[in-house]
């Protein structure tokens, strides 16, 4: 599933949630308001690790890379090269994020 896909699920969910806290606090219900409000709250924290795993990165930035590669090579780019220069510029902007350590 495409980040995208995450926050569109996640929003789904959290008015759902909301929805269902409201109808379980009106129908006096106070179990199903409350597990209306934690599966709202699981969504939020998915969608949180979602987007620490990614680093934030925006969708499609992968596709993109893919075809500037795919461009390089059929331009005569070697295309070991280019593989190797994209991991090489993988691991410079992960040493390059605050607080990481290796």
């Amino acid at each position: 599933m495409t980040a995208k896909g995450v926050r569109r699920l996640v929003m789904v969910v959290c008015v759902a949630g909301i929805g269902g806290m409201i109808a379980g606090s009106i129908a006096d219900n106070n179990g199903a308001a409350l597990t209306a409000g934690v599966v709202t709250a699981v969504a939020v924290l998915c969608l949180m690790v979602a987007t620490a795993v990614t680093g934030g990165a925006t969708v499609g930035s992968g596709e993109r890379v893919e075809e500037l590669a795919e461009d390089l090579v059929a331009d005569g780019a070697n295309e070991t090269a280019v593989r190797e220069l994209i991991r090489e510029s993988v691991k410079l902007g992960r040493s390059q994020r605050p607080g990481h350590d290796g």
